[in-house]
């Protein structure tokens, strides 16, 4: 069994189009989605419905939280509220009632077992779609934050857009980085396959590059409302 993650794609369809094209050569058999599908780029509709077409697990994301209620005090930097729910705003007016809905819908968590091999699969962490676990969090805690609800060999999650894995007391952690919007300074697609075969377990992380510049034209061309941010994200993969 081959299974792929993807997360985080955040609206950039040229980005998410190179990722299926290169898990569709690589026969994979099953595709999970980890959420932030449509929020701050320039495709939002276009890459949820390419991944409504996928006909796959797909589980919500804080940015998908986001689009379906807005963006509360607190939940980002007091300096960049009102950007970013200007970008909200332009993000909802992408859609029709019916995307949102399906955003409002998605569960928040994913199990899955083949040949034996338990995977558990969130956006941020079990308990939240906010909370921030970075790869170097203290054993202890990143135990605390991602493994205590249900046991697994592997745990997967996205939210923080920085690709790793560690395994901690026999429990393996993977960071899938994220499709659209890398802030791990590699400014190419992030995503993860992981091979189960005969209760053997391979992973690997894969970075895939894609036409930068012309999704940085396509902020732009569309009048997204924080171009320059965006344009530069896209270009360093930093945040």
């Amino acid at each position: 069994m081959r299974i792929a993650f993807i997360s985080d794609i955040h609206g950039n369809a040229v980005a998410l189009e190179e990722v299926l094209h290169d898990i569709k050569k690589k026969q994979v058999d099953r595709i999970a989605v980890l959420g932030d599908i449509a929020y701050r780029g320039p495709e939002p509709s276009k890459s949820i419905n390419l991944i409504r077409g996928l006909n796959t697990d797909v589980i919500k994301g804080n940015a998908d939280q986001w689009v379906v209620r807005g963006i509360r005090e607190g939940e980002v930097p007091q300096q960049a509220l009102e950007t970013m729910q200007q970008e909200q705003e332009w993000i909802r007016s992408q859609l029709n009632e019916e995307q949102i809905s399906y955003l409002e819908s998605l569960p928040t968590e994913l199990t899955l077992e083949e040949e034996g091999v338990r995977l558990h699969a969130f956006h941020a962490t079990p308990d939240s779609l906010f909370d921030v676990v970075l790869p170097n969090m203290k054993d202890n805690d990143l135990l605390t934050k991602l493994t205590t609800k249900k046991e697994a060999d592997l745990y997967l999650y996205g939210h923080i857009h920085k690709a790793y894995e560690r395994t901690v007391e026999g429990k393996t952690i993977i960071n899938l980085g994220s499709v659209g919007l890398p802030f791990d300074g590699i400014a190419k697609a992030s995503y993860v396959i992981v091979d189960i075969v005969a209760g053997q377990v391979q992973t690997s992380h894969v970075r895939i590059p894609y036409d930068l510049e012309k999704v940085c034209q396509q902020y732009e061309k569309f009048n997204y409302p924080n171009v320059e941010k965006m344009q530069n994200i896209i270009r360093s993969g930093r945040n």
